[in-house]
């Protein structure tokens, strides 16, 4: 199985980040995709590859609760570290009003320009949407053509959205808000192809039933695996095999 967001490197992590990592192999778990932030976790992702080179694979980008004044040297820490070295992708990017709308125009910036930045390299995007689907659609709409393609991290939205998103060439990835009672996307998710899905925990946030409110981490995207089997009614097996191909076809490795 992969997870294809998870943030490894957090201090949630920091006392038990090696035993956290073994239980995720123990249940086949062996492949994490780790988005960036900003430039104070970089280090710390290089730290987390060094010591897991065969299983980590880094993505760099600004996260758009990070979208400050600050946002053009952030920017460009960004593009310096595309320079010096390989990522599987740009991420995570995207445009979140649930903490802060006074920056919307500075994070459609920042979002607009990354995005180009992936394009630029070949690779995909990894988008963050928090509160601002429509604001996320608009920018995606100037920026649509062969060369867009990703994964809409934490997919939330309404049926009609995913069906947007997958428009845009995005793969929806699904976390542990699929195993949630008000979590919503139960209850149309099976209606989606599995070809457009790729699973996720975002550890250690959005930790699946019946966790929920405890930290999450990688381990648990067998619940998210076990939900999904049961809403496609298939095997869990050919879950995680399909969305592993999945993740395949988007990270190219």
């Amino acid at each position: 199985m992969t997870d294809t967001h998870t943030h490894l490197y957090s201090d949630a992590f920091k006392e038990d980040r090696d035993e956290m990592i073994q239980r995720a192999f123990d249940l086949g778990i062996n492949r994490f995709f780790i988005p960036a932030i900003d430039s104070s976790y970089t280090e710390s992702m290089y730290q987390l590859e060094n010591a897991y080179p065969n299983e980590i694979y880094l993505m760099m980008g600004l996260h758009p609760t990070s979208v400050k004044e600050d946002y053009e040297k952030e920017l460009a820490h960004v593009e310096l570290q595309f320079k010096n070295r390989k990522f599987y992708a740009v991420g995570e990017i995207g445009i979140d009003l649930y903490w802060d709308s006074s920056t919307l125009e500075i994070q459609k910036i920042a979002f607009k320009r990354q995005i180009q930045l992936a394009k630029k390299y070949v690779l995909p995007i990894v988008i963050h949407c928090r509160n601002a689907f429509d604001e996320i659609f608009e920018v995606l709409e100037t920026e649509k053509d062969d060369k867009l393609y990703g994964i809409f991290h934490c997919f939330t939205g309404t049926f009609e959205q995913a069906q947007k998103a997958i428009s845009f060439n995005m793969k929806l990835g699904i976390g542990g808000v699929v195993t949630f009672k008000n979590g919503k996307i139960d209850t149309f998710l099976n209606q989606i192809p599995l070809e457009h899905i790729v699973l996720e925990t975002d550890s250690p946030y959005l930790t699946p039933a019946p966790y929920r409110g405890k930290r999450n981490e990688s381990a648990y995207l067998d619940l998210v695996c076990k939900k999904v089997s049961e809403l496609y009614n298939l095997s869990e097996e050919e879950i995680a095999k399909i969305t592993t191909e999945n993740s395949i076809q988007v990270f190219g490795i």
